[in-house]
């Protein structure tokens, strides 16, 4: 086996049971291992750390798969990851398995994410789960190079119908990775349907974000809903509607959604279709989030509940600043548009802002916006997307339910 030698004193992360070795830190590489292939990781001393995938063109060298030296990378490895990723799922409530290994989803929702990247040691695998549909995604060399063998013991162990693949996105490139995006097992549907707490959704598992839809803030959206009764509810950046139709099921008396994709809004459109939502009143509005806010303002319009959910502003902390500025602005603009005793639900993807950093900017914005605030709760991604405890990296989703004094 090949093995990756590191500089001295560079294994410390390594021994706090971090997985990543970035480039800076490796002295030098002996053999020639290709793309992905696995090689043993030592520290100057050539005393064994881990076994890692190698990645000789990312910045993120090397990922570790074990940090066990008697652990064997072969199928029956991945077979035992999947199998614990899969009973962490089954004790959470998310489905069941049975004794023939069978995932049976439940009834009031059927779809979760099943296979969670570093936070599962499984680096760069993302497996999500829509009704008997897995969408597979490979972000790394590692998962790359172990592809076909994972996708068989995913239908092994789920029974899926059908695998899609969307290894599409962009941080492939960084790994010199080619774009992926189609069947992989079966011949599964580009569109299909889900339930979310009872409702209802269209998903694009071909084009749609992420895998198609946003599983991690399926909790977030069943406390949206538990929040939204009785309120004029603005939804910004709504995509295809989730947090929308959820508010309406929970008795909003109005709900404005603004996103800037035309596609999303007609899905959300149809979300609204399949669902009993005939007592609140629903707009969609093609626009630009930011123009938006700003117009309303100026049209001195307010609303009781305000969600701000928006796409990733900063991937790197080399980003939060500039990130910062747009948070900053909608959440101040939001402040403004909420009547006194609203409520603002406020989130962050970016993994380059953490959750203090992220609480100081909506601070910020309340304190420009000339309003007082209180945070009454704090949110974060949804159980089936879990945190290691060696990958704080993994706590990328930050939400705040704020109420204006």
């Amino acid at each position: 086996m090949a093995e990756l030698i590191l500089k001295p004193g560079r294994e410390k992360s390594l021994l706090r049971r971090h997985p990543w070795i970035f480039s800076g830190a490796v002295d030098f590489v002996q053999g020639q291992p290709q793309s992905g292939e696995t090689l043993n990781v030592l520290d100057a001393n050539r005393h064994f750390i881990a076994k890692a995938a190698y990645s000789p063109v990312s910045q993120i060298r090397a990922r570790v798969w074990t940090f066990d030296e008697n652990e064997n990378i072969d199928a029956d490895f991945f077979r035992r990851q999947i199998d614990s990723a899969l009973n962490l799922r089954s004790y959470l409530g998310f489905f069941s398995r049975s004794s023939a290994d069978t995932l049976e989803m439940k009834p009031e929702s059927n779809a979760a994410r099943l296979i969670h990247a570093e936070s599962d040691h499984l680096p760069g695998l993302i497996v999500d789960c829509y009704a008997d549909v897995l969408v597979l995604q490979s972000l790394t060399a590692g998962s790359e190079f172990w592809r076909d063998t994972i996708a068989d013991i995913l239908l092994e162990k789920t029974k899926a119908a059908a695998i899609f693949e969307r290894s599409d996105a962009d941080v492939r490139e960084l790994e010199g990775l080619p774009i992926r995006n189609g069947a992989l097992r079966g011949n599964p549907p580009e569109r299909l349907t889900i339930r979310e707490h009872g409702l209802c959704f269209t998903v694009n598992i071909a084009s749609g974000h992420k895998t198609g839809f946003y599983l991690d803030q399926c909790q977030n959206r069943q406390r949206v809903a538990e929040l939204a009764r009785g309120r004029d509810v603005l939804n910004c950046f709504c995509y295809t509607g989730g947090f929308s139709i959820h508010a309406a099921a929970g008795g909003a008396k109005t709900v404005l959604s603004v996103d800037s994709s035309a596609d999303a809004l007609a899905l959300g459109q149809e979300n609204a279709g399949l669902n009993a939502t005939t007592s609140t009143d629903l707009e969609w509005r093609e626009a630009d989030v930011f123009q938006a806010l700003r117009k309303f303002r100026d049209e001195r319009r307010s609303f009781d509940m305000i969600i701000l959910d928006p796409p990733k502003f900063a991937a790197t902390v080399s980003q939060a600043e500039k990130a910062a500025r747009g948070y900053k602005d909608i959440n101040l603009l939001a402040f403004k548009l909420l009547r006194p005793g609203g409520i603002l639900a406020t989130f962050s993807c970016s993994g380059g802002i953490d959750a203090a950093l992220f609480q100081k900017i909506v601070a910020g914005a309340a304190l420009d916006a000339g309003v007082e605030a209180a945070i009454v709760e704090h949110l974060s991604q949804s159980g089936d997307h879990p945190i290691s405890l060696h990958f704080p990296e993994g706590a990328y989703l930050k939400g705040l339910i704020c109420v204006k004094n």
